[in-house]
């Protein structure tokens, strides 16, 4: 992914990432990345679960206008079926 995002900024427009496996992202080093420790195939989250994956979607989306510099990589505190997002508050701007 981290390829595919370098020739995207190349064009002057700007992306993230979302990385499940750290590792692979330090070594290919994209230019902005959120990463969490959840299974292959649920980037986003469980399925069915929208707070959940709009919680997931708003720190990314607060992550790409704050990340300033190339190859950071953010680690969400998101944790796979152990936290309750009802008390999720979205930010009211980003």
């Amino acid at each position: 992914m981290g390829l595919i995002q370098r020739v995207i900024e190349q064009s002057g427009i700007p992306t993230i990432g979302i990385s499940i496996v750290r590792e692979y992202s330090e070594q290919v080093r994209p230019p902005r990345t959120v990463a969490l420790r959840w299974p292959f195939g649920h980037p986003l989250g469980e399925p069915g679960q929208v707070r959940q994956q709009r919680a997931v979607l708003c720190e990314l989306l607060k992550a790409a206008v704050t990340i300033d510099r190339p190859g950071t990589i953010i680690d969400l505190p998101f944790r796979w079926r152990r936290q309750s997002y009802s008390n999720y508050r979205e930010p009211e701007r980003f």
